[in-house]
């Protein structure tokens, strides 16, 4: 198997302040003379990874990567319960990526997104495909009430004993409708910290749960040690999920044509029961020029995955479309 590129630290950082209050952390790394990207972490509330720069060859890149806000080191923080999450949406998250890409100087870049920086990378595509080279996204992710219904009801079926204890962590009274809106609200409006606290738990317990069979995959995830980004994950995710990302529904899908002519990759697992893969194939579907690939694995990919992606990015690093 291919290995990903040595790591290389970044060689700019910076706050930037978009408003209501908000600074979001970014940083640059890479080449600065390399073709611009820019890279949409996951969950909501994923925060940037230092592993992602491996993905992109450093010696012709300039890849830019940031928090979105309330994570990672943009302020405030999710993980503290004062923190309002009302300018925190799809809409202020599109705006700041636009905000960032005309204070770094960049005229067109290259979106990467994997799982929710799918759907975020989607919407910023669609709202500005001008500023789009190119796509490159794994595990798709639209975040219709469809599918936060299949990531919190349907696909229990699957996990009968963890999704029986996902439902008991909300009031009785809720058990039978949106648990995704009932952990919403005990993570962003019950008084009580501790209540909160044993939400998010609960909540990230499910998470585990449905990554729970893929190769590797540790549980309790390592990450949820840190209980400010635990809180913080939990509360930026439920609070998007149980708005549906304040899209239309299937809106990414049919405003999928104004995507033409931008070239995008898309990666997906088969055996992916975070999204089913008829996720991706309806996005590919829709599409223009859309390339989809299937691997045999799950949603945090694969050797096959892997390798993919490399290509694609490799490939891309010697199109058009640079700051």
């Amino acid at each position: 198997m291919r290995e990903p590129y040595p790591p290389r630290e970044p060689y700019e950082s910076g706050m930037l302040d978009v408003g209501d209050g908000q600074s979001i952390h970014w940083e640059i790394s890479g080449n600065p003379n390399g073709k611009a990207a820019v890279a949409l972490h996951g969950g909501p509330g994923g925060g940037s990874s230092p592993g992602r720069r491996r993905w992109f060859d450093p010696d012709r890149y300039r890849l830019v990567q940031f928090d979105q806000r309330g994570c990672g080191r943009s302020t405030p923080h999710a993980g503290d319960f004062s923190t309002d999450l009302s300018a925190n949406t799809t809409h202020h998250l599109i705006a700041d990526i636009e905000r960032l890409r005309e204070h770094l100087g960049i005229e067109r870049w290259l979106v990467w997104g994997a799982s929710w920086g799918v759907t975020l990378g989607l919407a910023y595509a669609e709202r500005y495909p001008e500023r789009v080279s190119e796509m490159i996204l794994l595990s798709i992710a639209l975040t219709r009430r469809a599918d936060v219904r299949w990531f919190s009801h349907d696909v229990g079926r699957y996990f009968p004993e963890e999704w029986a204890r996902f439902r008991a962590g909300v009031p009785e009274a809720d058990r039978d409708g949106d648990l995704v809106a009932a952990y919403d609200r005990l993570l962003n409006e019950h008084p009580d910290p501790a209540v909160r606290r044993k939400a998010a738990r609960d909540w990230v317990a499910w998470e585990d749960a449905l990554l729970s069979l893929e190769e590797g995959y540790v549980s309790p995830h390592p990450r949820w040690a840190d209980e400010r980004y635990m809180i913080a994950f939990a509360r930026l995710v439920t609070h998007y999920f149980s708005h549906a990302a304040w899209l239309e529904e299937d809106e990414l899908v049919r405003n999928a044509s104004r995507l033409a002519g931008i070239p995008g990759v898309l990666l997906h697992g088969r055996l992916d029961l975070a999204g089913p893969a008829d996720v991706a194939f309806q996005l590919a579907q829709a599409w223009p020029g859309a390339e989809l690939h299937f691997v045999p694995g799950g949603h945090t990919g694969d050797a096959e995955m892997s390798r993919l992606h490399l290509e694609a990015t490799d490939r891309f690093a010697g199109t058009n479309g640079n700051p």
